[in-house]
């Protein structure tokens, strides 16, 4: 295992551990297109769950956009995908025009990836990554700074030996 914040993970609203296997969302795309979760194994992929709503949510973001997506967006065994936690598709995409990102936001209008991952009434700002077998590596949720270096780490590890 590579990583996973030293928080319990119990305390922070996840019903999944680092060490398991990811579930097998859908990914559902702007344009209507959908892929499943485990269909991209082989790949280092970072689901970020976000709502534009969601304070926290912003402040990553450039975060994400700059120290991630910037360096790894032209991998091929790099993916990033963000995940609007129920809202319609023109929300999602003024959110994304607003934050200025230019990775991926994926649409999540019931909720079921999200909550394949988190308990219900739990919050959003929180980041999975999935290493290249489909095991979660490492979890994070709200944004600080050191957990967000240390998942930096994680990615740029992954990547290395992808």
């Amino acid at each position: 295992m590579l990583g996973g914040s030293a928080i319990a993970q119990e305390d922070r609203g996840y019903i999944v551990e680092v060490g398991e296997m990811a579930p097998n969302i859908d990914l559902i795309f702007p344009d209507g297109t959908k892929t499943r979760l485990h269909d991209l194994k082989g790949n280092v992929i970072m689901l970020q769950f976000t709502a534009s709503w969601c304070g926290v949510c912003r402040q990553e973001m450039p975060f994400i956009e700059r120290e991630i997506w910037l360096k790894h967006k032209n991998n091929p065994r790099f993916r990033l995908y963000g995940i609007d936690l129920m809202e319609s598709k023109e929300v999602t995409a003024k959110f994304a025009a607003d934050t200025r990102v230019t990775y991926p936001l994926l649409l999540d209008p019931e909720g079921k990836a999200f909550y394949s991952v988190a308990a219900k009434g739990a919050g959003v700002t929180r980041n999975v990554i999935i290493d290249a077998t489909g095991k979660i590596v490492f979890l994070s949720r709200l944004f600080d700074k050191k957990e967000f270096a240390e998942m930096v780490n994680v990615i740029n590890k992954l990547l290395q030996g992808a």
